[in-house]
This record gives C-alpha cells, sequence and structure tokens, in this order.
C-alpha cells in the first residue's frame, strides 16, 4: 500500500472526473428533435459515452450508415457545445479527492481525447481554471490515446518523470496509454464502460469502484518518489 500520495496524478476527463453523459443525451435529443425522430434511449450513449462522438452517434442512431453519421460528427460537437455543463456534474467523491491531492501537495492535470476547446470550457465551470496543472486533449497533439505521447507530454509539462505519475481512467484505452508511456494506472470502475468489458483484464494498477476512495494515500498505486531515489 502506498504510504503517500504520488508527486503527481492526470486523469481522464469523461467518465473519470465528470459524468458527462447527461450533457451528451441532451445534444442527441436536439439532434433527433431536428429530423422528427424519437430520442435515443440514454441507456444506449451511456456505455460508449468515453469511446467520443462516432461512438454515441453510432450507438444513438443505427438506422444511418457509417458515412452518413460522419456528416453529423461536426454539429454533435457544435451542438454539445452550446450545452456544456448543463446537465452533467462531478462523479460522487471527485471534489474531496482533489481536495486531499491538493492538501497533499500532489499536482493533478487533466489527459482527455475529448477536443481541447471543449476541455477548457469546462475547467471554469469547476473552478479548476488554476488548480488543474495540465490539460492535454484529444486535439492537442499529434496522436491522442491509446498513444503515450498525450500523457508522456502532460508528465513533462509538469516537469514529473512518467514513473512519478498516475494515470485515472474508466477506459481500456486509458489504461494502454498508461502502459505504453511508463505510467502506474488507475481503472475507475465508476465510469463508463460496454456490458462486454472486463477491466480486470486491462492491466491496471489498481481498480476502484468510488472517487472517494482515491482520497485515502493507500488506495494508490506505490510510486517512487524523487526523494527515495538515489
Amino acid at each position: 500500500m502506498a504510504e503517500r500520495f504520488p508527486a503527481a496524478v492526470l486523469f481522464d476527463l469523461d467518465g473519470t472526473l465528470l459524468d458527462s453523459a447527461p450533457d451528451f443525451f441532451a445534444t442527441l435529443a436536439v439532434m433527433a428533435e431536428r429530423r422528427g425522430w424519437e430520442s435515443p434511449a440514454d441507456a444506449l450513449i451511456r456505455p460508449v459515452v468515453s469511446k467520443g462522438s462516432r461512438a454515441m452517434l453510432a450507438a444513438a442512431f443505427p438506422q444511418l450508415a457509417q458515412d452518413q453519421r460522419e456528416a453529423l460528427v461536426d454539429e454533435f460537437l457544435d451542438t454539445y457545445q452550446d450545452l456544456i455543463g448543463q446537465h452533467a456534474r462531478l462523479f460522487d467523491g471527485v471534489e474531496p479527492m482533489l481536495q486531499a491531492l491538493e492538501q497533499a501537495g500532489c499536482r493533478w492535470g487533466i489527459v482527455t481525447n475529448k477536443p481541447e476547446y471543449l476541455a477548457q470550457l469546462i475547467l471554469p465551470q469547476h473552478g479548476w481554471q488554476q488548480r488543474c496543472a495540465v490539460l492535454v486533449g484529444g486535439d492537442t497533439l499529434a496522436e491522442k490515446k491509446p498513444h503515450p505521447l498525450p500523457l508522456l507530454h502532460a508528465a513533462q509539462a509538469i516537469a514529473v518523470p512518467p514513473g512519478q505519475c498516475v494515470y485515472v481512467g474508466d477506459d481500456q484505452r486509458d489504461i494502454q496509454a498508461a502502459q505504453a508511456a511508463g505510467m502506474p494506472s488507475v481503472a475507475a470502475l465508476w465510469g463508463y464502460r460496454l456490458a462486454d468489458d472486463v477491466p480486470q483484464d486491462w492491466g491496471a494498477d489498481c481498480l476502484h469502484e468510488s472517487a472517494a476512495t482515491l482520497s485515502q494515500p493507500a488506495a494508490w498505486p506505490q510510486v517512487i518518489h524523487e526523494s527515495e531515489m538515489s
């Protein structure tokens, strides 16, 4: 068990810090209404929120061909931008967890596949502008998760070696990215998953059912702190 928090923690956003699914439900309902279609069931959308706009469009409008759904991506993002934050909320335990990290001197940041301009809109909604040490979006760099580049870039930006950071995410791509970056990882089981996902097979260092658990140092993977390195 870890005796203290990691030097730095990087988080996925949707499905890890933020329950953004209700914003996406509203976005798809607006798009359906414009076309005179029935709104897609929330239960169809929630499991794929972490997989991005194209996965949500496929779940919402399976009657459309792939190229037809592709043509809706920009409308989806524009509609979501208009609604962003109106229905979303932090997952239970997230704010106390972040406060515990900050009080321990641990820096934290966000690495998400959400476009950076949309992620930037979320920070002030939760007072995170000064608290979040780094934000990397899905279009910030030439690669996005599961490629390790976004995590390595974030670690470099806050001047903490990857092995002294921990990455927390609710999707297998998050854990794959962390493994490729040489970064310990936590699987956020409170997030969004398909019915046949098996997080226990992802290879995360820890799996937790609640963000509140991470308010305690013992819940985190043990990492070597700089002061302990010879």
